[in-house]
């Protein structure tokens, strides 16, 4: 993970969150970082696009690839049915 100085940086809004994940759902596995940023609709600033990046590695919903390649892994539907199984425990 990037090491940020939040100070120096733009901190992305939820409109812009919400653009870049349906864009990646959408093209799911078919761009390096580079390339998904330059066929966003609208461009951020590209260390604003880095930690929003960064954000939703960290949240679980993306992963990358062995080739750099961003995926959407996070399927709410599956995460639902796992609560509902009285076994399952969460910490």
């Amino acid at each position: 993970m990037y090491a940020f100085n939040y100070n120096s940086i733009h901190m992305p809004n939820l409109d812009t969150v919400l653009m870049i994940e349906k864009h990646i759902q959408e093209n799911s596995g078919e761009h390096r970082r580079t390339a998904l940023w330059k066929s966003l609709p609208r461009r951020p600033q590209y260390q604003t696009f880095r930690v929003t990046v960064e954000y939703l590695l960290h949240s679980g919903k993306i992963a990358e690839d062995s080739e750099g390649k961003l995926c959407w892994i996070w399927d709410p539907d599956f995460v639902r049915e796992m609560l509902k199984k009285k076994h399952l425990i969460i910490r």
